[in-house]
């Protein structure tokens, strides 16, 4: 009996969390469109709505009318039944952009808050920072203590978490082993924490160039630094350590300088893109603005030599992961739009026999804060359904 009690609850349970998920996406259902997404009986459909709205999860939203008999309740998922929180952590370096982003969103997705803003991190506590930051979220969206429950960190930076730390990141404190878990335990929420080029991967496999693609790389050139993701079938490679994809330190060896430690952020990194900015005679305050100039004046033999630079990443990414597609992002390829990948389409076919095909990032948004809060809240509602079918 003990044996057939057990399977009951095991399939009650398999049963609610089929039905959530449909409700969480599309969601706005009546009892007969769930019916024929789960196969399940009208009495059975009846008693897991009926479990879902008890425990808050699901909500009567409207009543479908035009059909014959009593118009059918639509159901969906309850909105305030639990929040995600994202939070950029930003190397600010030359970029002049605040050193922290963040939003709520609900269980829809539906962003309740957002802002920016400047935190001094070498005179400030991270746990407390980010504590500070949730705080602030969870005032603007005025949601009860105790609803968030993810937040999700991008850094620029690696997350190791068999050592729970933080590597190669130059936001003061954000090394410190066992940083991660501290913040959780102070905000009493899970916190996860990503690379911030993965996170914007992220965004871009769920709303931009890479939706359609089987797999695909996304090459990050920021205002300072590289960073590659590598996104197959939509999982991200990480790497043992939380390291693949800093492709900023692929070493480059030069016969004239052979003692002199070279790298691709040399190559093609803000530092070096202003400095051909200044040998080809255009001003601007950071590298994005002196590439949209170049983008917007037609500088054909900056934008050709900084795409010839571009195309020695790429040869390297190609020749090793021969992705569907690389998508180009970040705010130096947001700069220089089709005309930069024009450039870098020409440079790659002269520069090597190998084929692939590249897209600039389509999003428009803070695709790294976009993407984690894509990350937050499919973490909430995996732990969700989890939760149901471990109950």
């Amino acid at each position: 009996m003990a044996r057939l009690a057990g399977s009951s609850k095991l399939l009650r349970a398999m049963n609610e969390s089929a039905a959530l998920e449909h409700l969480l996406d599309p969601g706005n259902l009546t009892r007969a469109d769930l019916r024929k997404l789960t196969a399940l009986s009208t009495p059975t459909i009846s008693e897991v709505l009926r479990r879902l709205t008890e425990a808050g999860l699901v909500d009567v939203v409207g009543h479908a009318s035009g059909r014959p008999g009593p118009n059918a309740e639509i159901y969906a998922a309850n909105p305030d039944a639990a929040y995600a929180a994202a939070i950029s952590v930003r190397d600010v370096g030359t970029s002049g952009t605040p050193s922290v982003a963040a939003a709520l969103c609900d269980l829809t997705g539906a962003v309740r808050a957002r802002f920016e803003s400047r935190i001094d991190f070498l005179g400030t506590d991270p746990v407390t920072a980010v504590a500070g930051v949730v705080e602030d979220l969870r005032e603007r969206a005025g949601v009860e203590a105790g609803r968030i429950r993810h937040v999700q960190l991008g850094v620029a930076g690696s997350y190791d978490p068999r050592t729970e730390t933080i590597r190669m990141v130059d936001v003061p404190g954000f090394d410190r082993p066992g940083l991660v878990p501290r913040i959780a335990a102070r905000l009493g929420a899970p916190v996860g924490a990503d690379n911030d080029v993965n996170l914007a991967a992220v965004a871009e496999r769920r709303r931009g160039a890479g939706q359609d693609a089987e797999n695909f790389a996304l090459l990050w050139i920021g205002q300072d630094g590289l960073g590659l993701a590598i996104d197959i079938n939509g999982t991200l490679l990480r790497g043992t350590r939380g390291g693949a994809g800093e492709i900023g330190y692929v070493p480059l060896y030069s016969p004239d300088s052979p003692h002199r430690k070279l790298d691709l952020q040399h190559l093609f990194g803000g530092a070096a893109i202003m400095d051909l900015a200044r040998d080809n005679g255009l001003t601007g305050a950071t590298p994005a603005a002196v590439v949209a100039t170049a983008a917007a004046t037609g500088a054909e033999d900056f934008l050709g030599t900084l795409a010839d630079r571009i195309v020695v990443g790429l040869a390297a990414v190609t020749a090793i992961l021969d992705p569907y597609l690389v998508v180009l992002a970040g705010p130096i390829a947001q700069a220089g739009g089709v005309t930069l990948l024009t450039a870098v389409n020409t440079a790659f076919r002269r520069a090597a026999p190998l084929e692939s095909s590249f897209a600039v990032t389509t999003i428009e948004d803070d695709a790294v804060l976009v993407g984690a809060l894509d990350a937050g809240l499919a973490a909430v509602r995996e732990a969700l359904i989890t939760a149901i079918r471990d109950s």
